[in-house]
């Protein structure tokens, strides 16, 4: 069985969704925590599956995540869909609801937050609500588990049992919608016969002028003059166009079930109450970005002025006093003094050198978990939105670029929710100038080991990749003249970022970041070292017979070296980094551990314009390989994607020269 969990945003799904399966789904209490499907097996029942689809308003295709979860339910066609309504906010969330119920499937209402009702003294009268809906409803409160056992046993029921909703005309009789839609069914009946598709959904998405069904069902051109005959009448009687008629007459149905069974004492619940008081502070006109400002100023300053300076530093050093231990063991043991070198001087110090980053990356993720789950980052979007329509985007644009901050791959998957084509590419663009978690490792090891005000020299490169950022964003809009999409975001009340939710994303990046470890760096390291071992035809460079420079990795690099000379590199071991940063850029750090022995060694004889254009470089080049395909997959394009990181790398590269030049004249 399939059971297709359908609401809209922020309005618990995914925390249902664990709930049921035990699954580690991160929950966000911000819109487009879901970008696509995802499946989990109910703990308590076998061979149940729950599919956690894209939050949405309506099923109206006008984004990806409306297409995603449409396309699903309709397609699919799973056993029954769940949907989640916030019980604070009904009225709207039943808007769905009335298109949920025109499909004409096995639906099961879940009515979540419920304790956030009757905490404010309001109540609903849940069997006239499941009578005038004709589908079951039941009332759950998700993050307390409350509930929940009833919610699921119901839901397999009437899927076993194909129990479809009791009534789905929703419409007032003999009014001009009424007449238009059972006209337009009656149009349409064979074709949605032929395509398996529900005919009164296909009726009102019709006379809302889908382009899309119609092509898809594939009308005739005299039953699309007919059909516009028909809408045309429509408007003429309501005095409306056809989508606010249909959204009136959904609408109208709606209030006048509210009326009947939602019983408020208090319009507002407490919890909106708090978060209106809370916003006029934290969204003033004049506050809200100065207060924005300052709380990633101290974040910044707690993450890399303490966390990295003590936490990471005191790690480092244990782990390079375990190598230590481990090659005068080996050593006293007389192993071969290859195999020494590979575990010591290659596996180890290439994992080891990363690994003592992770308390900084686990506290910075921390802190973006606290502004994400308190419902503060959706509101830090709607401050960015008069910002970002500068330079052509919109507040939603935001949400992908501060995921970036800390992996691409999820921040250019996040950019599906983006209601225009235009809007995606241009964010995608943007995307690589927002420093991932995965440059930590870098920025931390070579600033700090290099400068004495390691936390306002990291801060600056910040700034420096997202002012780029801005300026390839203004001319692209100087370029691009159409305008960006209007923006529409709903604004979540606060809630206290729960235990169990902060601890679970602290373990997930904690975990990512050791396997990442063990894994791509590991691997990265074994490469690297093996190349540097060896030359081309196998024999072992132990620094004496066979000098260091006719390893083959010194060959394959050396080539790179003339390249990069305008932007001050001029060892090869420096290009090698870069190369193996493709493929993790935390790779890059564990690879110069690895040909110089330590990072102090590596920038031994660096100038501090050398070390800032190769900084400045790793901040803006191509992405990992990851990041690329997953963009190949969005932009639906192998060419436009190269496009895209090579077009990156060159604007690093530029911007590099340029750093080094100003060095050499200063």
């Amino acid at each position: 069985m399939r059971i297709a969990l359908v609401g809209n945003q922020n309005c618990g799904k995914t925390t249902l969704f664990n709930a049921l399966t035990g699954s580690n789904q991160r929950v966000g209490n911000f819109p487009g925590v879901t970008v696509d499907g995802k499946v989990g097996k109910i703990k308590t029942k076998d061979n149940v599956d729950l599919i956690d689809l894209p939050g949405i308003y309506s099923l109206t295709p006008y984004s990806n995540e409306e297409i995603v979860t449409r396309d699903y339910i309709i397609k699919e066609k799973p056993d029954v869909v769940l949907n989640i309504i916030d019980a604070t906010n009904i009225e709207r969330n039943l808007y769905l609801t009335m298109q949920l119920l025109e499909l004409g499937v096995p639906l099961v209402i879940a009515l979540n937050m419920m304790d956030e009702v009757t905490n404010s003294g309001n109540s609903i009268d849940i069997d006239l609500l499941k009578e005038k809906l004709g589908v079951d409803v039941l009332p759950i409160v998700a993050s307390k588990n409350q509930g929940v056992d009833d919610l699921i046993k119901r839901t397999i029921y009437v899927g076993e049992n194909k129990i479809l909703p009791s009534h789905i005309d929703v419409c007032e009789k003999n009014s001009p919608v009424h007449r238009a839609i059972h006209a337009v069914m009656h149009l349409v009946e064979d074709h949605c016969e032929k395509y398996h598709l529900p005919k009164r959904y296909v009726a009102t998405q019709l006379i809302q002028r889908d382009h899309s069904l119609e092509k898809e069902i594939a009308l005739s051109e005299n039953e699309v003059e007919l059909l516009e005959h028909i809408i045309k009448e429509m408007e003429n009687d309501n005095g409306y166009d056809s989508e606010i008629s249909i959204a009136m007459m959904r609408y109208n149905y709606i209030d006048k079930i509210t009326l009947k069974t939602v019983h408020k004492k208090n319009e507002l619940t407490k919890e909106h109450v708090r978060s209106v008081k809370i916003d006029k502070i934290l969204t003033n006109k004049y506050l809200a970005f100065p207060l924005f400002i300052l709380i990633i100023a101290f974040i910044f300053f707690i993450t890399f002025g303490l966390v990295n300076n003590y936490l990471s530093s005191y790690l480092g050093d244990a782990l390079d006093s375990l190598i230590e231990v481990i090659r005068r063991g080996m050593t006293s043991s007389s192993f071969n003094p290859v195999l020494v070198s590979l575990i010591c001087d290659g596996i180890l110090t290439g994992v080891f050198s990363v690994l003592s980053f992770l308390p900084t990356v686990v506290v910075l993720f921390f802190f973006l978990s606290l502004l994400e789950d308190t419902g503060y980052m959706a509101r830090v979007a709607f401050i960015m939105d008069k910002p970002l329509r500068k330079i052509g985007l919109t507040g939603r644009s935001f949400v992908p670029l501060l995921i970036g901050f800390g992996c691409s791959v999820p921040a250019v998957m996040s950019t599906r929710t983006s209601t225009s084509e235009r809007d995606k590419k241009l964010t995608l663009m943007l995307i690589p100038f927002v420093p991932c978690s995965a440059k930590l490792p870098i920025f931390t090891a070579l600033v700090g080991a290099f400068f004495k005000l390691d936390v306002l020299i990291i801060l600056g490169l910040y700034l420096l990749s997202i002012c780029l950022g801005v300026l390839v964003g203004f001319i692209s809009k100087l370029i691009i003249k159409t305008k960006p999409s209007p923006f529409m975001m709903e604004l979540p009340n606060y809630r206290l970022p729960t235990l169990k939710n902060t601890g679970l994303l602290i373990w997930e990046k904690a975990k990512d970041f050791i396997k990442k470890a063990f894994t791509v760096i590991f691997l990265c390291s074994l490469i690297i070292w093996f190349l540097n071992s060896f030359d081309f035809k196998f024999n072992y460079v132990d620094g004496t017979t066979i000098t260091l420079e006719n390893s083959m990795l010194s060959k394959i690099s050396s080539l790179l070296v003339p390249l990069f000379k305008p932007i001050g590199i001029t060892d090869w071991r420096y290009c090698a980094a870069l190369i193996s940063g493709l493929s993790a850029k935390e790779a890059l750090v564990s690879t110069l551990s690895v040909l110089y022995g330590s990072i102090d060694l590596a920038l031994s004889g660096v100038t501090t314009g050398q070390l800032v254009a190769f900084l400045v470089f790793v901040l803006l080049y191509m992405p990992c390989f990851a990041t690329f395909a997953v963009l190949r997959k969005e932009l639906k394009s192998t060419p436009l994607a190269i496009c895209y990181m090579l077009g990156q790398t060159l604007f690093a590269y530029l911007v590099s020269v340029m750093f080094y030049g100003i060095s050499l004249l200063c």
